[in-house]
C-alpha cells in the first residue's frame, strides 16, 4: 500500500479541513504567479518602465509578508481561522476583477496591497493549521498543499496566454488600427543590448510611451482568473456551515465540540503545548525566549535564510524568466516566453506531487541534499548555456523540479528537530515571503543595470548559498542533538546514585 493505514484514518478524519486548506493554497499559486507572464501588458496598462513595474511586486511580496506575520493571530480559535480564509479568497478574486481598471501604478499599487495582505493571511494559516492537525505526520500533508500552489501557478499562464498582446499593446497618438505606419511594438525597458551600456542611470533605452490607445487584452484573462478563484472562498463557506459556524446551520456535530470531548477524556496539556502554535509576536515575547540556548536561534535563522534563498529563486524566475527570454541573446516571441513560465510552474506542480510519495519514503535531510544539489547544478548549467533557447525549456523544468520540495521539507525539518511547531512555521513563512520581496527587486535592478545576464548569475549565486546554508544548518543540527542527550545521561546517572546502585 501506497500510505499506510495510519496515515489514510488521519487523513479520513480532517479530510475536509485538509481539502480546505489544500483549495486556498489554489488562490495562493494563482496570486502568485499572474505578474510573471502579464508584466509587459501591465507596463502597457501604467505605461511604466521595467523598473517601476518591479516595485508592484515588491509592494506585492511586502505585504505577503505583513499578512503572514499576522496571519498567526486569526488560528487561536477555528471560527477565527476560517473567516480570515474566507475574507482572504473572496478578496483575492476582487482584486483580480479590479486590476484591469488601474491604468496607473499607485492603483495597481493598492491592489497588490489587498492581495498581498490576503496571501499572506492564507499561506501561515494554511501552513499552521496543517501542522496542528497532523503534528509530526505533517511533512506529507504540506507537499500536497504546495502542490496546490504549482496548480494554481500553472493556471496562471495557461489562462493569460491566449490575451496576451502579440505584436504590440499601445498603440501611439498617430497610428489606428487600420493605419498604414508599422504595428507598434511591445517595450520591453531596461533590458541592455550585447554591445551598449546604460549611459545615464536610470533611463531606458525602450522608454515607455506616454499617449496613445491601450489595446492589451489581459483584462479579460484577469477577469477569467476572478471566476476560476470564485468557488474556493465558497468551499471556505461550506466547511464554516460544516462546523456550525454560521447563524444558518444548526444541525450536525462540530469538530470544535469533538475536539472538547475528546480534550475531557486525555489529561490536560503543559503550557509549552497549549502555546506551541502562537502567533510570531508571542514567539518572539521574552518569556518564550528566556533560557533557549544559542543553538535554538542559529537553527531558525539557518532555516530561514534556506527558505529566503529558494523561495528568493523561485520568485525571481516565476517573475522575470518572461522578461529574460525576450532579452538578448535570446529574443524570444511573446507567447513562447509566456510558456516558459507555464512550464516552470508545471515543473514544480509535478515535482511536489511526485516527492508527496518521496517524503513518506526517506527523509527530509536526504530529500533536501538531493534538491538543493539539483537547484545548483541546473542553476550553473543554465548560466553556461545561456544562449541556448531549448536549454533554457530543458533547464526550466528540471529548476522546477528540484526546488519545488525545499519549502516544505525545511518546514517539517525544523518542526521535527525543533519541537516547536508554530513559532518555526509562522517564522519560517515570512523569511521565504521576505526572500521572494528582496530578491526580485534585486534581480530586476541588476538586469536594468548590467544586462539579462544578470538574471542566471543571480540565480546561481544565490543557489549555491542555499546549499551552503543548509550545511550549516546539518552541523547545528548535530551539536544541537549532542548538546540534548548529554544532560539526560547526566540525570541517568544521579537517578543511580541515588538509588544505591554502582
Amino acid at each position: 500500500m501506497v500510505v499506510d493505514q495510519r496515515i489514510w484514518e488521519l487523513f479520513k478524519r480532517h479530510w475536509q479541513h485538509t481539502m480546505t486548506y489544500w483549495s486556498v493554497f489554489f488562490s495562493f499559486g494563482l496570486c502568485i504567479a499572474f505578474l510573471g507572464p502579464t508584466i509587459a501588458d501591465l507596463q502597457c496598462q501604467t505605461k511604466s518602465t521595467l523598473q517601476e513595474i518591479t516595485w508592484v511586486f515588491f509592494v506585492q511580496q511586502f505585504f505577503l509578508l505583513i499578512g503572514s506575520t499576522f496571519g498567526g493571530l486569526f488560528k487561536k480559535r477555528l471560527d477565527f481561522s476560517l473567516c480570515a480564509l474566507f475574507s482572504s479568497t473572496l478578496l483575492i478574486s476582487v482584486v483580480f476583477a479590479l486590476i484591469p481598471l488601474c491604468y496607473n501604478l499607485a492603483l495597481l499599487a493598492i491592489a497588490m496591497v489587498l492581495a498581498g495582505t490576503a496571501m499572506g493571511v492564507v499561506d501561515t494559516i494554511a501552513n499552521l493549521q496543517l501542522v496542528k492537525l497532523y503534528q509530526k505526520d505533517s511533512t506529507i500533508f504540506l507537499q500536497f498543499l504546495h502542490f496546490f500552489i504549482g496548480l494554481g501557478a500553472l493556471v496562471v499562464p495557461l489562462l493569460v496566454e491566449p490575451f496576451l498582446s502579440d505584436g504590440g499593446c499601445i498603440l501611439g497618438p498617430n497610428l489606428t488600427s487600420n493605419g498604414t505606419a508599422s504595428a507598434p511594438r511591445p517595450y520591453h525597458p531596461y533590458v541592455i543590448l550585447e554591445g551598449e551600456t546604460a549611459l545615464v542611470h536610470n533611463t531606458s533605452l525602450h522608454p515607455p510611451p506616454t499617449e496613445g490607445l491601450v489595446i492589451s487584452g489581459t483584462g479579460y484573462a484577469f477577469w477569467v482568473m476572478a471566476l476560476v478563484n470564485l468557488p474556493i472562498p465558497l468551499v471556505v463557506l461550506l466547511l464554516m456551515y460544516h462546523e456550525r459556524l454560521l447563524p444558518c446551520s444548526k444541525t450536525g456535530t462540530r469538530l470544535l465540540d469533538r475536539d472538547d470531548a475528546v480534550s475531557s477524556k486525555n489529561p490536560p496539556v503543559s503550557l509549552e503545548q497549549q502555546h506551541s502554535h502562537e502567533g510570531l509576536f508571542s514567539c518572539c515575547s521574552l518569556s518564550k525566549l528566556r533560557g533557549q540556548t544559542p543553538l535554538f536561534f542559529l537553527l531558525h535563522v539557518l532555516a530561514g535564510a534556506i527558505l529566503f534563498c529558494t523561495d528568493g529563486i523561485i520568485g525571481i524566475y516565476a517573475s522575470l524568466v518572461f522578461t529574460f527570454a525576450m532579452s538578448p541573446p535570446l529574443e524570444m516571441g511573446h507567447q513562447s516566453a509566456s510558456m516558459l513560465t507555464s512550464l516552470f510552474w508545471a515543473a514544480v506542480t509535478v515535482g511536489r506531487l511526485a516527492f508527496v510519495y518521496l517524503s513518506y519514503k526517506f527523509p527530509a535531510t536526504r530529500l533536501l541534499i538531493l534538491s538543493l544539489l539539483g537547484v545548483v547544478a541546473v542553476q550553473c548549467l543554465l548560466l553556461i548555456f545561456y544562449y541556448s533557447s531549448v536549454f533554457l525549456f530543458v533547464g526550466t523544468c528540471l529548476l522546477g523540479l528540484c526546488i519545488s520540495s525545499v519549502f516544505p521539507c525545511i518546514l517539517a525539518f525544523t518542526e521535527e528537530i525543533l519541537d516547536y511547531k508554530g513559532c518555526a512555521t509562522t517564522m519560517l513563512v515570512t523569511s521565504a515571503g521576505t526572500g521572494e520581496m528582496v530578491l526580485q527587486v534585486i534581480v530586476a535592478s541588476e538586469i536594468q543595470s548590467q544586462g539579462s545576464y544578470a538574471f542566471l548569475l543571480c540565480s546561481t549565486v544565490t543557489a549555491i548559498l542555499s546549499f551552503g546554508l543548509f550545511l550549516l544548518l546539518l552541523y547545528a543540527h548535530h551539536v544541537h542533538s549532542n548538546s540534548q542527550k548529554e544532560p539526560s545521561k547526566d540525570v541517568a546517572v544521579t537517578d543511580i546514585q541515588s538509588s544505591g546502585g554502582p
